[in-house]
């Protein structure tokens, strides 16, 4: 099982690591402000995302309203299937622009 983390790089990307649950989304949100101060596009890559529930897709909605509040652009790729899933049930494949089975 992989460590829950995330890392910011110089280059906008920032790299999601292991469960977005109920119980680590505390953890995630409380290291959001240091990758959202600064300009320009927000890449999430969610390739080592092992587990996610609904509240990891509320994390992800959260992090699109403070991205837009501080007037930066924010978009997530290599999603798990498990978050696709979540977001085609609950009617937001536009919100995050994507179809189902992509990116």
């Amino acid at each position: 099982m992989s460590e829950n983390g995330v890392n910011a790089r110089d280059n906008g990307v920032v790299e999601v690591t292991g469960q977005v649950t109920f119980q680590s989304v505390p953890q995630f949100l409380a290291r959001s402000d240091k990758w959202l101060q600064g300009s320009g596009k927000i890449t999430i890559d969610m390739r080592g995302v092992t587990l996610a529930d609904s509240a990891g897709l509320a994390l992800m909605i959260e992090w699109r309203q403070l991205a837009r509040a501080a007037g930066r652009d924010i978009v997530f790729t290599n999603m798990p299937e498990q978050m696709r899933d979540l977001i085609q049930v609950n009617g937001l494949t536009q919100v995050f622009g994507i179809n189902h089975g992509q990116d």
